[in-house]
């Protein structure tokens, strides 16, 4: 009774304190009129729309700015897309409930966020989700070959095969919201494919974006340090434009959670609103969780204001686990077929 009364408690917090925006919210669309009203009943419109607006936000402050884009996105986004992570991937399909999942993923995936032999510990959670479940046995005998084929690679790389793989994740999440739900019309190809042309265009050297000088960043997040990190061994100029790259992908990595994959999971084709959103966060993770999260988002952007370099290593530290979720993610959409949705909230 108690829980239930505080839960009662937040969610009449979180509807007063968003109300506003809701009321603000309607009252543009209102004035808008007819010329919106196919976004807000069109979810599959609407999604391409964001999509794009993704893309050139991501495209525009990568030109603007690489290496402050590199520093202060993990800080702004960093947390946040990490709980999206946990929610759609593990609390709204209902593997946070299967026994197996906990004993064979997410101990390898906790090892792996520890840093003890992360690659190989990822990939045992890739293997073990295709085990674990329910679907053709060639779908889980192709996963657990390439699962096989990637550890040995990672083995014999060493740390080069952690830095590719920090660079193919950002395209995995693409991948994950292509496959997310059924593709009927070809329009959502645009999204990807504009994707794939924008990060072609900066890695060739087509547009280039501004680059301050060392004496404009923090100790830490200079260029010769994001090379180091990146794109190690690398001559110029595709050491430099493999970073650049990588600023842009990663900004679209966190726009494809933090806004296209919650369009795309939720049943509703028409947009909720703010409150009805924070009311099903809630119920979907509860209380103490979001609580905790928002006190580590304050502290860390607190922390970044002094120590910038700091405070993104040590969120980087302990985000290592989430590029292997999203590809154990990717194999069980793969042998499963599909994401068996939760309850609607």
């Amino acid at each position: 009774m108690e829980a239930a009364s505080f839960m009662d408690r937040i969610e009449i917090f979180t509807r007063t304190l968003l109300h506003p925006f809701d009321r603000i919210r309607w009252w543009v669309l209102k004035s808008l009129g007819r010329p919106v009203l196919p976004l807000v009943r069109q979810r599959d419109l609407r999604v391409v729309v964001s999509g794009l607006f993704t893309l050139v936000i991501a495209f525009a402050l990568t030109l603007a700015g690489p290496f402050w884009l590199l520093a202060i996105g993990p800080i702004i986004w960093g947390i946040p897309h990490l709980l999206a992570d946990l929610r759609y991937l593990v609390v709204r399909p209902g593997l946070h409930r299967q026994r197996l999942w906990w004993l064979f993923v997410a101990v390898p995936l906790v090892v792996a966020g520890l840093g003890y032999y992360p690659m190989i510990s990822g990939f045992i959670a890739v293997g073990a989700i295709a085990v674990i479940t329910q679907g053709r046995i060639w779908k889980k005998a192709a996963v657990l070959t390439v699962a096989v084929i990637l550890s040995i690679a990672a083995v014999r790389t060493g740390n080069l095969s952690m830095i590719i793989f920090a660079h193919a994740h950002n395209f995995i999440a693409v991948l994950l919201w292509w496959f997310w739900r059924p593709r009927p019309r070809p329009r959502h190809a645009i999204v990807p494919a504009l994707f794939l042309i924008l990060g072609a265009l900066l890695l060739f050297g087509v547009f280039v974006p501004n680059l301050p000088g060392n004496e404009a960043l923090p100790t830490g997040l200079r260029s010769g340090d994001h090379l180091a990190s990146l794109a190690p061994g690398l001559n110029e100029p595709w050491g430099l434009r493999l970073v650049i790259l990588f600023a842009f992908a990663q900004t679209v990595h966190y726009g494809v959670w933090l806004r296209l994959i919650p369009e795309e999971d939720r049943n509703q084709s028409t947009p909720r609103p703010f409150s009805a959103s924070a009311r099903a966060l809630l119920r979907d993770m509860g209380a103490p969780l979001l609580i905790a999260t928002l006190l580590f988002s304050i502290v860390l952007a607190g922390w970044a204001v002094f120590d910038l370099f700091a405070a993104r290593s040590t969120y980087l530290r302990m985000a290592l686990f989430h590029g292997y979720m999203e590809l154990s993610a990717a194999a069980f959409l793969f042998v499963k077929g599909g994401f068996p949705k939760g309850a609607e909230s």
